[in-house]
């Protein structure tokens, strides 16, 4: 089987936009290239992934060995369909789309996560507020519906479950843990703001809802 992780990455211009009141626009894009190179080398080393592609708008922030995709400018959600709809076509079986955000991504927690899925056709990380949807794997669903954006796990879990797939839910902060607000930030940097909650390191067994 061949496994396409796929990674969406916003232009300069849009990164991280909530943080500005706490960090200025260099620091922001410092930020973003940091995490997506902590996600793109946990990617790098997981196992069970097989090839990499981002998609984006700006191709030369993207390493050679990794496939470029366009972003048409539609939106995410259609820019991340017609990035699958390549992979797909170039022979994958399964697809784990990954968020560029996780700045404590580990390559055994994407193992994991991609492992859980097999069994059920498909997996969802839910972010720590469990609202969002920070990493989705499906096996073979070639035309299956993105719905990322606000209350996208509830979105991603009724698609799903009408097509009659009941997907993991392994519970993997690193996954869950990404980065868009102040409060987010405050967690990364306990240093010089309060935590809010502690983060685990191990994985936990998967986690299957109906």
């Amino acid at each position: 089987m061949s496994c396409w992780a796929l990674v969406p990455l916003k232009a300069r211009r849009f990164g991280k936009s909530r943080l500005a009141g706490v960090l200025d626009a260099a620091t922001r894009v410092s930020l973003v290239q940091s995490m997506l190179e902590r996600v793109l080398a946990a990617l790098a080393d997981a196992r069970e992934v097989d090839r990499i592609a981002i998609v984006c708008s700006e191709p030369e922030r993207v390493p050679q060995a990794i496939l470029r995709l366009p972003d048409s400018g539609q939106g995410l959600n259609d820019a991340l369909a017609a990035g699958a709809s390549r992979l797909w076509a170039r022979g994958a079986d399964e697809l784990l789309v990954i968020h560029a955000d996780l700045p404590l991504v580990r390559a055994d927690d994407i193992d994991h996560f991609v492992r859980c899925g097999r069994s059920q056709r498909m997996a969802l990380a839910a972010d720590r507020h469990g609202t969002g949807t920070n990493a989705l794997f499906v096996a073979g669903v070639t035309d299956f519906s993105f719905h990322f954006g606000a209350h996208s796990l509830s979105r991603h879990l009724a698609a799903a479950h009408a097509r009659g797939i009941v997907p993991a839910l392994p519970e993997l902060d690193s996954l869950a843990f990404d980065i868009d607000t102040p409060a987010d930030l405050a967690c990364l940097l306990p240093s010089t703001l309060t935590p809010i909650s502690p983060l685990r390191r191990s994985p936990t067994p998967c986690l299957i809802t109906c």
